[in-house]
């Protein structure tokens, strides 16, 4: 029983437990198998384990269909333990303590070579106590001899279970207990059988046992508890187990402990706040970061040697070592404990080894069955991204398809087979360049070049350096073009006059980082003004000779290091900033629009702070900005390098 307060603690302590324990996901080809896998993660023994079983595991019929058993284990949680004299409430919560058993006080008597002996054992819990009657009774069952009546009554009051002499008796040693002794199966168990002694003969005690099991060589597992239970309660004529020799316990072999999962299977899916489960999220790609620990190795173990009753020592087998399974891009760590990645990118096990590939590889579409894709390396797409999945990538990201409605988004270059159709919705965003075939009612931005083969058409194409459309069909049609370079086209516009914007000779991301560090820096100064004049009018005081609170002098050292601080900071704004002005000045010399073909009307060109409407075609022209008015002049072609780069360690390389 427990109080009302106590079960409130109680119910705190649990979830407190909740929050702090350690969970691990394991597997293991049995349930035993995965409770060694836990056991060995949380460096606990499996009966202080809790678990639960996430996915049962099957044998499957001839190696087919067999799936490992799946759990989520952690430390057991302790009983909380409620004093009797507290409880109050009648229920039963499952951590109060066991009650006492009552046993009652016992009167024992012993025939030994010194002389007749009693031992009086203290009744437990609500037992009841010895007798002299008892007592007296039970030396009459063992011998005919008058006791010392006085001993007698004070070894009952004291009931401390020793043994005391009571009375004399007159000892025959050839009538003693005789002790016969058994070694079997392979002298790993000893049995004793005691015959019951004679007239005048004495009782066995734990010494005499053991002494007749030495001289039969029995050294080693001897049972002390059955010893001792011998001598206040002998068995005759019955054959008892004293003594089990230790068996061997070969050593376990090596292993590997994978921080990662090594099962080609779909994790389960997450629900959000309110409940409802994204079924594009199926996280199958589990990536790793450089430095990262893949796995653990886990040495070999020195076997256990076991012994006889005899004392034989049983040899064990020492469990056997492994190879690190080091597979490509993975290293062992400096204290051979642990494999880790020398990469960024995929991590799985190929041929039982730990590798981690750059490269993830799609077989066919982006759809319900492969599911967004998020990856710190290269994605290749042998098939299509269809509407409303995404694919992000830390390197770059190739598809043999096309893209619908759907988001790429690449720190490398993005390069699209067959096209980019958003549908008004679709976005792709590379760090590097982006290559392909058309481009049409879409978001496209791009750190380096827009590389397109047969015509932008209705879209946002913003591009760092040059948008470059050349081909059969390169028209930019409608939408809103804008480079920091230039622009190169086949065709600008349509015969229908659609309005089409194009952009030239500056960057708006750099003239709004150039703003942002120019106000910072700003502010910085004004900082340092006040804490100059602040740290000039206690100089002065010290010029002057006046005595300077402490406080003033903690602030006047604190002022000093925040100035040093500024300076250094405004040291660092400063070269950033010269260096995006003349990043910007550079843009003042080479923002072009060049079209071989046709400009048709309808189309705007904006080049630096100059704009011209075009009203009339125009055809083999290119536009540059001379002062401060746009200029047309005779076509020149772009002489960038349009040709897709070769990624390190790919495949599926192309150029338009």
């Amino acid at each position: 029983m427990v109080t009302m307060e106590q079960l409130q603690a109680f119910m705190r302590k649990s979830a407190e437990d909740d929050n702090a324990r350690k969970y691990v996901n394991v597997s293991g080809a049995t349930l035993e198998d995965a409770l060694r896998e836990a056991s060995v993660e949380l460096a606990l023994p499996i009966k202080k384990i809790e678990y639960e079983v996430l996915e049962r595991g099957s044998r499957g019929v001839l190696g087919v269909g067999k799936k490992p058993y799946l759990l989520v284990a952690y430390p057991m949680r302790e009983k909380m333990e409620v004093s009797a004299a507290e409880d109050t409430l009648d229920m039963d919560f499952g951590f109060e303590p066991d009650a006492p058993q009552d046993l009652d006080g016992e009167a024992l008597v012993r025939l030994t070579p010194d002389g007749v002996q009693l031992k009086v054992t203290p009744p437990q819990g609500n037992g009841e106590p010895v007798t002299e009657r008892q007592a007296l009774s039970a030396i009459a069952a063992r011998t005919s001899n008058k006791p010392d009546l006085g001993m007698v009554s004070q070894i009952v009051k004291r009931a401390d279970g020793e043994w005391v002499n009571i009375a004399d008796f007159d000892y025959n040693p050839a009538q003693d207990s005789f002790i016969s002794c058994d070694i079997t199966e392979g002298e790993m168990k000893a049995f004793i059988t005691l015959s019951a002694p004679g007239d005048g003969g004495s009782d066995p005690t734990a010494e005499s046992i053991r002494a007749a099991l030495e001289s039969n060589g029995i050294i080693h597992g001897i049972d002390e508890q059955a010893l001792g239970d011998l001598e206040d309660y002998p068995r005759y004529r019955d054959q008892i187990l004293i003594a089990e020799g230790t068996r061997p316990v070969n050593g376990a072999d090596a292993r590997t402990v994978y921080n990662f999962r090594t099962e080609n299977r779909q994790v389960q899916l997450q629900q959000s706040k309110d409940g409802r489960v994204d079924f594009k999220e199926l996280n199958r790609i589990e990536n790793v970061v450089e430095g990262q620990v893949l796995a653990r190795l886990v040495p070999a173990e020195r076997g256990t040697p076991g012994q006889t009753v005899t004392g034989r020592m049983i040899p064990a087998k020492d469990g056997k070592e492994i190879d690190p399974p080091i597979g490509e891009n993975t290293r062992l760590s400096d204290d051979g404990k642990t494999i880790v990645a020398e990469i960024n990118g995929l991590v799985k096990l190929v041929n039982n080894k730990v590798t981690v590939e750059p490269i993830y590889l799609v077989e066919g579409d982006v759809n319900v069955k492969e599911g967004n894709i998020r990856f710190l390396g290269t994605v290749i797409i042998k098939g299509s991204v269809e509407d409303g999945f995404s694919v992000s990538a830390a390197g770059d990201i190739e598809v043999m398809g096309s893209v619908g409605r759907s988001s790429l988004e690449a720190e490398g270059d993005v390069i699209v087979h067959q096209g980019i159709a958003g549908k008004g919705d679709g976005g792709v965003r590379a760090g590097g360049s982006i290559w392909s075939k058309f481009i049409e009612n879409s978001e496209v931005e791009a750190g380096d070049m827009v590389v397109v083969s047969d015509g932008i058409i209705n879209s946002t194409v913003f591009s760092d350096k040059r948008i470059i459309c050349r081909g059969k069909r390169a028209s930019i049609v409608g939408g809103h073009i804008r480079a920091a370079e230039e622009v190169d086209a086949k065709q600008l516009g349509s015969v229908a006059g659609m309005e089409t914007l194009v952009e030239v000779g500056y960057d708006p991301k750099s003239r709004s980082r150039l703003l942002e560090l120019e106000e910072k820096d700003g502010e910085l100064a004004h900082e340092l003004e006040e804490l100059t004049l602040n740290m000039a009018t206690i100089e002065n005081m010290r010029k002057n000779k006046r005595q300077i609170p402490p406080d003033k002098l903690k602030h006047y050292a604190a002022m000093k290091a925040r100035k040093e601080k500024i300076q250094a900071s405004r040291q660092k704004l400063s070269k950033e900033i010269q260096a995006i002005h003349a990043y910007l000045e550079e843009l003042k010399t080479s923002g072009r629009i060049s079209v071989s073909g046709t400009v048709f009307p309808g189309v705007k060109i904006t080049i630096k702070d100059a704009q011209l409407p075009v009203r009339r075609e125009a055809r083999a022209v290119t536009y540059i900005a001379e002062a401060g008015m746009v200029k047309v002049t005779k076509y020149e072609e772009s002489e960038a390098d349009i040709s897709i780069k070769k990624r390190g360690g790919g495949d599926g390389d192309s150029t338009h």
